[in-house]
């Protein structure tokens, strides 16, 4: 299948839990399609960059910022917060797959006991989730950072 065809495949299929989650946290109904888009960018940025051999952990900070720098602008243009547009949008790149691993690891380690390969997989699954949620957080948080400060950055 042709490259723009995957990344179009991706985007369209995280829109879904980004206006279901939009949904779920009363996210207006005029900002629903702004929801999707964002979530559709950030999702394709990561599975963009994944391609190209960025780690996931890297890809998902760049979409983050990218969703976030998506987020205040559409703030300043529709006069909403920017966490309107962009936390249900982040919803599609949680690490859901990684957790999941981890938990697995540890509770065959409480029932059978310990190997190495458990605990190589509870410990690598663990520490990717981290990072990935910390991605997610602190490019959230980028704009404000960025834009928002009272006081010069130098």
């Amino acid at each position: 299948m042709q490259f723009s065809l995957l990344v179009a495949h991706d985007m369209l299929f995280a829109m879904v839990p980004a206006v279901g989650f939009a949904l779920v946290f009363n996210v207006p109904v005029k900002a629903l399609k702004y929801c999707a888009i964002g979530g559709a960018i950030g999702h394709g940025t990561r599975f963009v960059l994944m391609h190209y051999g960025v780690s996931i952990e890297w890809s998902t900070l760049c979409a983050a910022t990218t969703v976030g720098m998506i987020g205040v602008h559409w703030s300043h243009r529709f006069l909403a917060h920017p966490k309107v547009f962009t936390v249900a949008a982040l919803i599609p790149m949680v690490p859901g797959v990684f957790a999941f691993k981890a938990m697995i690891a540890m509770v065959e380690i409480n029932q059978a006991g310990y190997s190495p390969e458990l605990w190589v997989m509870l410990i690598e699954n663990s520490i990717k989730t981290i990072f990935i949620i910390a991605a997610l957080a602190i490019g959230l948080a980028m704009p404000g950072l960025l834009f928002y400060r009272r006081r010069p950055v130098v």
